[in-house]
């Protein structure tokens, strides 16, 4: 028999993957989503599947269900989304984080909480191991984000600690592929949506930034596998793709796979934008027996394939 599992932010880009991934696995799946930037178009193909049910509901206040295991990966990720209602973003990490931790509490089951390689800030160790404490800015404009996701992950530990419940915490660095919004403002859609129009491709500074993207199914792949460690092994662990690639690497292998014409043009950096991003991966390979299994630019080829059909280019 399979388990009735909760998905918080189900109808988002990575959470509909996740969804998508559990029913293959014969489990029933509620998906939970206030559709803030969740979207129904990510789960509508599921709708018909009896063992898949929707719930239109904000973390921020509690709910009453009865499940297995839940996955907690409510909340705005892109930088466009959570900086517009920034109060808003750093409810839902710990009011959110709160009422999730406070249901797996009253139910005694284990409870998974989608971190962010976000909590290294702009990182001073490179590449960012689980031990670094990072370097975050508190009062700037992506501290929602930022230190949201670490008060979240300050709370998974205490309700560990304090009250026994299981808790598995993966930080999870750039991640790409189908059904991400194409107005979100993060880096590989940004840079294909514009390269597919044939408009000017937009970096940040010299595109000397790097950043190391992984493709959404290693991604969910990952998170299946760190929710099924033994009780007791909480994490923090790292998944992401180890492969460090600079932002004008990135636009340029667009720019090539997409055929387009585009020129690259250079704004100004974003206020706290991390210089480089890399994530040591050991922790993961050890615990989880876990790695990225699919190249950037067959990844990115699937991802460019998806807007083409989604956006009609």
């Amino acid at each position: 028999m399979g388990k009735r599992i909760l998905v918080t932010g189900g109808a988002g880009f990575i959470g509909s993957h996740l969804c998508e991934r559990l029913l293959s696995e014969g489990n029933e799946v509620i998906c939970v989503d206030n559709f803030f930037t969740g979207a129904k178009g990510n789960i509508k193909h599921l709708l018909p599947n009896p063992a898949f049910e929707v719930i239109r509901h904000d973390i921020c206040f509690p709910l009453f269900v009865e499940v297995d295991e839940i996955y907690n990966l409510a909340c705005p990720a892109s930088p466009v989304h959570y900086q517009s209602d920034p109060v808003q973003t750093t409810k839902v990490n710990v009011s959110g984080s709160i009422n999730m931790l406070g249901l797996a509490k009253r139910l005694r089951i284990k409870i998974f909480q989608a971190s962010t390689s976000e909590v290294y800030g702009d990182p001073a160790v490179h590449p960012q191991p689980e031990w670094y404490w990072g370097n975050v800015n508190p009062i700037g404009p992506r501290a929602c984000y930022d230190e949201g996701k670490r008060c979240a992950e300050t709370l998974f530990f205490d309700y560990h600690r304090q009250h026994g419940i299981d808790v598995k915490v993966l930080r999870i660095f750039n991640t790409y592929g189908p059904r991400m919004m194409a107005d979100d403002g993060r880096v590989v859609s940004n840079i294909i949506v514009q390269a597919l129009r044939g408009a000017d491709v937009t970096i940040y500074g010299d595109g000397s930034q790097t950043r190391s993207f992984c493709y959404v199914d290693d991604t969910v792949e990952a998170i299946v596998r760190m929710m099924a460690t033994e009780k007791g092994f909480t994490g923090p662990v790292n998944a992401g793709n180890p492969d460090e690639v600079t932002i004008r690497q990135l636009a340029e292998k667009v720019i090539s796979l997409t055929g387009s014409r585009s020129k690259i043009v250079s704004h100004d950096l974003p206020h706290d934008d991390p210089k480089r991003r890399k994530p040591d991966i050991s922790l993961a390979t050890e615990k989880l027996g876990w790695k990225p299994t699919l190249g950037l630019d067959e990844g990115l080829a699937r991802t460019i394939n998806y807007f083409r059909e989604s956006l009609g280019i």
